[in-house]
Formats: C-alpha cells, sequence, structure tokens
C-alpha cells in the first residue's frame, strides 16, 4: 500500500477505536468517523467496505495487539504456574498501551438490534475465548502436572480472567474506589498469588514463584 493510502487508513482506525469507544457501534455514522479523521466518507467504503468493515478491522487490530502481550508470558521456559502469574503482567501492560483496545475485548459495547453488530459480538467473543484457551492450558497442564489440584480448567481460567478484568476497571472509577496504575498493579499481582496458591497442591508450592514476575 502506498504512503497515502496507508495514512488514510491509519487515520481512519485511530478515529474508528476513539468514536467506537464512546458510542455502540449501531450508533455510529460513516460521516462522524470520516469527520475525526479528516478524510472523505468515500475512504470508509473504499479501504474497509462499509461501517461493520471498519469496526471488524478494529476488532482484529486489537486482538492482534492483545495476542502479542500474551505471546511473552505463554514462552516454553516457564512452567504453568509462572504463565499463569505472567499473563496477569502481560494482560496488565496491554492495558497500560492500549486502554481502548482494553476495553474494547474485555467490556465490548452492546451489538444493538442489528445483525452485522450480533455477528460482530459474536465473532469477538469467539476471538476472545480463542486466545484465553491458552490460559485454560496452563491450568490443565499445572492439574496434569499435578502441581495444580484437580479443578475444571475451564472454570479456573475463567475465574482469573474475569477477576483481571474487574480490577483493572477500577482505573476507570472517577470515585475514591479509583486505583492508579501501580495500585492496580499490586492488586493484580495479589489476586492472581491468592487464586493460583488456593489452586496449587502440597507439591505445586515449589513450582511457582513467591511473587509474579515483573519484567519491566
Amino acid at each position: 500500500m502506498d504512503p497515502r493510502k496507508q495514512r488514510t487508513v491509519d487515520a481512519l482506525l485511530r478515529a474508528a477505536e476513539e468514536v467506537f469507544a464512546e458510542q455502540e457501534a449501531e450508533l455510529v455514522t460513516v460521516e462522524e468517523i470520516a469527520a475525526r479523521a479528516g478524510v472523505a466518507i468515500g475512504s470508509i467504503y473504499n479501504h474497509f467496505g462499509s461501517k461493520s468493515g471498519l469496526h471488524a478491522a478494529v476488532v482484529e487490530r486489537a486482538l492482534a495487539i492483545d495476542r502479542t502481550f500474551m505471546d511473552r508470558a505463554y514462552t516454553p521456559e516457564r512452567n504453568p504456574i509462572e504463565q499463569l502469574y505472567s499473563a496477569a503482567e502481560e494482560y496488565f501492560e496491554f492495558y497500560l498501551a492500549h486502554p481502548e483496545y482494553f476495553r474494547m475485548l474485555a467490556f465490548p459495547a452492546s451489538p444493538g438490534r442489528y445483525a452485522a453488530g450480533k455477528d460482530m459480538a459474536q465473532r469477538l467473543a469467539e476471538s476472545v475465548n480463542e486466545q484465553n484457551r491458552r490460559l485454560v492450558e496452563a491450568v490443565r497442564l499445572g492439574v496434569a502436572a499435578g502441581t495444580l489440584r484437580e479443578v475444571d480448567p475451564d472454570a479456573a481460567a475463567t475465574v482469573l480472567w474475569a477477576s483481571w478484568n474487574g480490577i483493572i476497571s477500577l482505573g476507570w472509577r472517577p470515585d475514591d474506589l479509583h486505583r492508579s496504575a501501580p495500585e492496580l498493579r499490586e492488586l493484580l499481582r495479589t489476586a492472581t498469588d491468592v487464586i493460583a496458591r488456593g489452586l496449587l497442591t502440597d507439591h505445586g508450592t515449589n513450582a511457582g514463584p513467591s511473587r509474579p514476575e515483573t519484567h519491566r
């Protein structure tokens, strides 16, 4: 793609990220996105086919970036317990670097009444679930190795992921429950520690770090 077209695509993606974060997709207009991007409305159709196509591109971009962060957690040299701690750390780093992408994936807006919005919501849920399979697999391997007690890996992974989302959302609160980034990081470590230690067998207490690794 030539530089001029790439600049237009990038401008549209940035504008769409902002607009879709502010309101439900079905309420967003192509005129609003184009105006925010400073380009002609036709550029949306030329590059993405439709508003739904642009929305899909934004979601795919968010998923791809999330995947790059989580790839750092699920590395072969880490045992399953270390992967759980590292996943929490990298998930938080993803939030810090791309808060709107995080919100889009963790707390998606209502799909609205139209089929396109519902299809996108379903695709998003499936994609997020696919990425979370690595968390499930880490728990499963820990159980198989005898370092984690017998639990449903899907349920345990869901508890971890949901707790991380809930803690990070405290960063958006406008009241006394708001937590700063350092406070959120410590809460995530504590939550992961509490849950992980609750999963450990006697053998597993020697299999993981006493505190989560911090890579930055």
